[in-house]
């Protein structure tokens, strides 16, 4: 009896410890995140600072802005980087000269961090008169869509009809072309007025190193749908595990196994990989959709799992071309590379689904398909800390076949973790049955959660399901209540 005693305290100061890790590590990060920001503040006397403003849905738009942040500061400029939506009126009235970096979200609309700054800065009739201002845009984008970078060259438009003065012209950028970032490295040179960028300055993001897949289970034999498959992938042995957060996303390069040959193997595919530049690209965050295309770029997917796993984690459906080929990324690593065969991958920060200042909030996570891997990350960060409750609404097609991790959800919801779960199996009944709809049958629960500070983190396809949630969060909140969500960080998407 009191050796069970002593492990049951020993287990429990285990948690403890585990639980005070979690908190100091947020709190690092946190304390990380004010200095990086306050020093790029200007002195008193160092007149109004550029803005430097920031678009994002997946991140790249955000990271690139802080380095150009950081560079225009290395050249002696005061500068302010913020998000496009936390930007006034009256701040635009009080600068000079402002730089945008601005992502476009589907096709043609903004992402969520600048829906603030479209309905009470760019709605205003008439316009404002920024005729003081000098203005510099790179939009970021997908040729693939109808609208390529369309938000970013609507935000160019606003800003020239309302006076301003461009510094440059606006510079479009392919989510593979790096001749785009080499231009706006060469108008910020000219802007801060030196011939060079910094050495220190990196534009090009971590490289791209070879990983290797570990372990491939398909998940939904027998369903209706395309087939799913849990990847597991870790670096060669001996490489460190890179460090990320639930709500990243890691890259794959498909051409790095193709472009092997026997003059330079591995070795030649790496080195290309290394010099394919980011974008934000539409702010697609996961390859799902655009795994058809034909250009080879890399292919982003979000991570299903927790560095404390000791691998990266997928949930990957396989998709086909129209002609019957399998998709360059989700064919690689569903079915053509072989078990412990290498792929080029690299980590990469998605701020915009972090759990941020939600760490001690209830959770409502809201997903379908292979959006439940994002979902699945905080839930396993939830489960290592002391946090609150979550409630999960998750659809697929049929349950006997598509409940993906059925046994870990059971055993959150055993342990309290998953206060509520709410499941739609769209072809298991006559009437189809999704997520959306089983939100609107619990909107007095929507409205309680909310009440109670719960943040919503929605994870999946961005045609249907995730404007049909918006709908019905908007229905049962309202467009006030739900528009400052968003602009408290409350409401979070990784849409695809």
């Amino acid at each position: 009896m009191a050796s069970r005693l002593a492990l049951a305290l020993l287990l429990v100061l285990l948690y403890l410890i585990l639980c005070a890790a979690v908190a100091w590590r947020h709190r690092r990060l946190q304390r990380a995140a004010a200095a990086e920001a306050a020093a790029l503040l200007p002195t008193a006397d160092a007149g109004p600072p550029v803005l430097v403003l920031h678009a994002s849905q997946t991140g790249q738009a955000e990271s690139l802005a802080w380095r150009t942040g950081k560079f225009l500061h290395l050249a002696g400029m005061p500068v302010r980087v913020c998000a496009l939506g936390q930007v006034s009126e009256q701040d635009l009235r009080a600068s000079r000269h402002a730089l945008i970096i601005a992502s476009t979200y589907g096709e043609g609309d903004p992402p969520d961090s600048a829906a603030p700054f479209v309905r009470d800065v760019m709605s205003q009739t008439p316009g404002l008169d920024l005729r003081h201002l000098q203005v510099g845009v790179m939009a970021l984008g997908d040729q693939t869509y109808a609208h390529f970078c369309g938000f970013g060259r609507a935000v160019h438009a606003w800003l020239l009809q309302c006076g301003a003065q461009p510094l440059f012209d606006r510079i479009d950028v392919d989510r593979e072309d790096p001749a785009g970032f080499a231009q706006w490295q060469q108008r910020l040179s000219h802007v801060a007025g030196t011939a060079d960028l910094p050495e220190t300055t990196d534009w090009s993001g971590p490289a791209f190193e070879p990983w290797q897949l570990v372990e491939r289970r398909h998940l939904n034999p027998g369903s209706l749908g395309g087939p799913v498959f849990h990847l597991a992938l870790m670096p060669p042995a001996g490489q460190p595990l890179p460090s990320w957060e639930a709500g990243d996303l890691v890259q794959v390069l498909p051409a790095s196994v193709m472009a092997e040959d026997s003059t330079g193997g591995a070795d030649v595919a790496i080195a290309a990989a290394t010099s394919v530049a980011d974008a934000d690209a539409n702010a697609n965050a996961n390859a799902n959709a655009n795994d058809v295309a034909g250009r080879t770029r890399p292919r982003e997917y979000t991570i299903a799992s927790l560095p404390q796993c000791g691998r990266v984690e997928l949930l990957v459906r396989q998709t086909r071309r129209e002609d019957g080929r399998l998709g360059q990324a989700s064919g690689l690593l569903t079915e053509q590379l072989p078990l412990n065969g290498e792929i080029a991958l690299r980590v990469r920060a998605h701020p915009s689904f972090r759990i941020g200042d939600n760490h001690q909030r209830p959770l409502i996570l809201i997903g379908n398909g292979t959006g439940l891997a994002g979902l699945r990350a905080h839930l396993q960060a939830r489960a290592a800390a002391a946090s609150p409750p979550a409630w999960l609404v998750f659809g697929e097609r049929q349950s006997a076949h598509d409940a993906h991790y059925r046994d870990e959800i059971a055993a959150w919801q055993r342990s309290g973790l998953l206060r509520h779960t709410d499941l739609a199996f769209s072809r298991d009944q006559a009437e189809r049955l999704h997520v959306q709809h089983l939100l609107a049958q619990q909107s007095e629960r929507l409205r309680q959660w909310v009440a109670d500070d719960a943040a919503i983190y929605v994870c999946g396809s961005l045609q249907g399901m995730a404007g049909a949630v918006d709908a019905v969060l908007r229905e049962a909140l309202g467009d006030a209540r739900v528009d400052q969500l968003l602009q408290q960080g409350r409401y979070r998407r990784d849409v695809y």
